[in-house]
């Protein structure tokens, strides 16, 4: 899926891994993603976590999308910044799921949180082919 997700790809987002319900995805903050404030547009560090939302939703094979999703803001992103987003898997029911995604940074004190965000996923169709 990852490798024809032009969105996250074009924003410099890596995947780090995937499987059985969990996913870790990257992100360096750069000057095109720092508002006037000087400080991470909150709708990259969303776009962040919901790529790994993504990804993570989709490692059981059905195609899963997004039902909705919620971010709480923790502390600002930084130019520089080089973000992880750990997506993990709470519970499936249904054709439905819930996965909670941290978004840090790491700091010498160790990784400093910058965002929770939590997913509710849909199942729409069984398989799809992948390019």
């Amino acid at each position: 899926m990852f490798d024809t997700d032009e969105a996250s790809k074009g924003l410099g987002i890596e995947l780090v891994e995937a499987a059985d319900g969990r996913a870790v995805a990257t992100m360096k903050v750069t000057e095109q993603m720092v508002n006037g404030h000087d400080i991470a547009h909150g709708g990259y560090l969303f776009l962040l976590a919901d790529t790994a939302f993504a990804l993570a939703c989709n490692t059981h094979g059905p195609v899963t999308v997004a039902a909705g999703a919620e971010i709480s803001f923790v502390a600002a992103g930084r130019l520089g910044d080089h973000l992880t987003a750990t997506a993990i898997e709470r519970t499936r029911y249904g054709r439905n799921g819930i996965y909670d995604v941290t978004v840090h940074r790491d700091t010498p004190e160790g990784p400093e949180v910058v965002a929770e965000f939590r997913g509710r996923s849909r199942v729409i169709e069984k398989s799809r082919e992948t390019r």
